[in-house]
């Protein structure tokens, strides 16, 4: 059995990789792979457990994710992590300063859970799909891919991508779902985050119910410099309901003057782009 993550390889261009979030895989890309594949080398990974990729006999957790993608992660690269992704993408950049150029995190949190000085989801909301993943495996996953496009302006098309993704590799692996679960509920990297040496740019949606978008201000504290995108009718997938100004805006970023839509960028109050 091989135990590296399975990794599609497309386009011309320098390297860039793509890492999925929680209960999915490296299909889910598909609405903006097309584009990104004319300027870069795509890597897209399916991380252990989910998609065409194996998962090993020990803990599931992140360093292990980490060590995983490592392993097939090209010398030089820019990094695009989605959710449970944006977390591993950071932890990668903080193992990795030589070889991560720029991150990205769409709809990414360093602590998920809430606190007092952080904007997050309640613990019991993970714990309890913790719970349910027990009772009902698929149902559960069902219901966490539609709390994700919940608010969205195209939540109906939206949660219909994700239902027919997310199977179409067959099930992912208990393991890896209930290992995912727990590192978004047990990790908090909000210490680690000014030690980040590379340019960040963060992508939130506005009616992001599982990441809320105050979480960019909490961010910027820890990260001065780095840049937030909102997108004012996406909730936790701007790049499936934002698909062209989420290309315009990581081509921006990433080779800045490539490929500008005429979809204009305004600032708001906080100094973050809204779209």
């Amino acid at each position: 059995m091989n135990l590296k993550p399975f990794v599609n390889i497309s386009g011309t261009g320098p390297a860039l990789v793509l890492i999925h979030g929680w209960g999915l895989h490296g299909g889910i890309w598909e609405t903006v792979l097309p584009e990104l594949e004319k300027h870069f080398t795509v890597h897209n990974i399916d991380m252990p457990g989910f998609g065409y990729s194996s998962v090993h006999n020990g803990e599931y957790n992140l360093d292990y994710l980490v060590n995983s993608i490592e392993s097939v992660l090209p010398e030089r690269c820019d990094i695009i992590g989605w959710s449970l992704g944006g977390l591993v993408a950071t932890a990668l950049a903080l193992k990795c300063p030589d070889r991560i150029s720029k991150l990205i995190t769409v709809a990414s949190n360093p602590s998920f859970v809430a606190n007092e000085e952080w904007h997050g989801m309640q613990a019991q909301l993970l714990e309890s799909f913790m719970a349910y993943l027990e009772e009902d495996y698929e149902g559960t996953l069902i219901r966490f891919l539609g709390i994700q496009t919940m608010g969205s302006a195209t939540q109906k098309e939206d949660v219909k991508r994700l239902k027919e993704t997310v199977f179409i590799h067959g099930q992912p692996s208990k393991k890896a779902l209930r290992g995912g679960l727990k590192i978004l509920h047990d990790i908090n990297l909000v210490p680690l985050l000014s030690q980040l040496a590379m340019p960040v740019l963060r992508m939130y949606g506005r009616l992001d119910s599982l990441v809320p978008a105050k979480v960019a201000a909490d961010v910027e504290d820890h990260i001065p410099g780095s840049k937030a995108i909102i997108y004012r009718k996406s909730a936790h997938a701007p790049f499936l309901s934002a698909s062209n100004e989420f290309v315009d805006d990581v081509l921006e970023f990433l080779l800045p003057g490539a490929h500008l839509s005429e979809v204009s960028v305004g600032e708001n109050a906080a100094g973050e782009s809204a779209r």
